[in-house]
């Protein structure tokens, strides 16, 4: 009987002693006799939505493509080498010079990149030990599918070589784009919020600040038409549409994805609703070198860049939940 009493005892404080060494949910170092010290370290978790807005400058990456243009007799009416043959073939255009060649690379694009969508985000982190107005987070953020349409897509004075006329500058459009855009990023950030102590206090807004980098992801879905005529003379996009009725190219749905390192800021302000929970509210400020449009032919064996975003800022205002503990 004793040794079925010692037994027991000897159980029974090993499971009195548990909870004392169950010390996962004490962050800090174990002084003693059941002590903590608490170093302000929290394991961080946050999840955030709202709203993004981008802007870039569309940059022309065509290439080198020459097209042929005509000139009527009173040199009112240029017209591209499309346009020229089907008005020939209809028993028109008499009278028509050769006009020259231009490039179609020398031709701006005729709208920058300015697009609105939706964000959402999240992140896991850690507060640092002894220094808990700083922590560290990894983080993904999506920005949704926005659009960007632009007619025409080039838009501007094009110089003509080599025509009967000698050289000659016209005002020139080409192209017709709609398209969308999705963006992922992957980031490593630092955050520095503005108190005081070890703790973060509650029913007060906190100030903070970060910065960090990460990796962007950006998909981008081309849909390009020739309301021009300029583009279906081009022997080398063919391949990226096919002809209809008229001779005029109608181009393949084509995607791209552009893959980038990202620069971020962010700036904001939080509520401790309680100890551990918070109301977050800010800014997310991306910097994404560049974003490309490309054609495709039929079977995504072959690409070909037709115009990029150059220096895309992404700001997301976004409002979440962070949970420290």
């Amino acid at each position: 009987m004793r040794k079925r009493i010692f037994c027991a005892l000897s159980v029974l404080s090993c499971v009195l002693a548990t909870p004392s060494l169950a010390n996962w949910q004490y962050p800090g170092t174990y002084v003693g006799d059941g002590w903590y010290q608490d170093d302000g370290s929290r394991f961080v978790i946050s999840v955030r939505g709202g709203a993004a807005m981008g802007f870039g400058s569309i940059k022309n990456e065509v290439g080198a493509i020459s097209n042929e243009y005509y000139m009527s007799p009173d040199a009112s009416v240029v017209v591209s080498a499309t346009y020229y043959d089907a008005c020939v073939a209809d028993g028109g255009c008499d009278g028509y010079v050769f006009a020259g060649l231009g490039e179609l690379s020398d031709l701006p694009a005729g709208e920058d990149f300015e697009t609105f969508s939706f964000a959402a985000g999240a992140s896991i982190g850690w507060t640092i030990p002894n220094r808990p107005q700083w922590r560290i987070e990894a983080g993904w953020d999506h920005i949704s599918e926005s659009e960007y349409n632009a007619s025409p897509m080039f838009d501007g004075d094009l110089t003509l070589t080599g025509g009967e006329s000698g050289d000659v500058t016209i005002s020139a459009q080409s192209g017709a784009v709609s398209s969308k855009v999705t963006t992922d990023i992957i980031s490593i950030m630092a955050f520095y919020d503005f108190f005081d102590g070890l703790q973060k206090p509650t029913r007060t807004v906190i100030p903070y600040i970060g910065f960090g980098a990460g990796y962007a992801d950006t998909k981008t879905v081309l849909n390009l038409s020739d309301p021009y005529g300029d583009l279906s003379s081009q022997v080398d996009l063919l391949q990226f549409g096919e002809l209809d009725d008229y001779n005029v190219v109608q181009f393949y749905r084509s995607e791209k994805n552009s893959s980038n390192v990202a620069g971020l800021l962010a700036l904001g302000l939080s509520y401790g609703i309680t100890e551990t929970m918070f109301l977050d509210f800010g800014v997310r400020v991306a910097y994404i070198p560049k974003i490309k449009w490309a054609l495709t032919n039929v079977d995504d064996t072959r690409s070909r860049n037709f115009f990029a975003a150059e220096n895309v800022i992404y700001a997301n205002i976004m409002l979440g939940l962070r949970f420290e503990f």
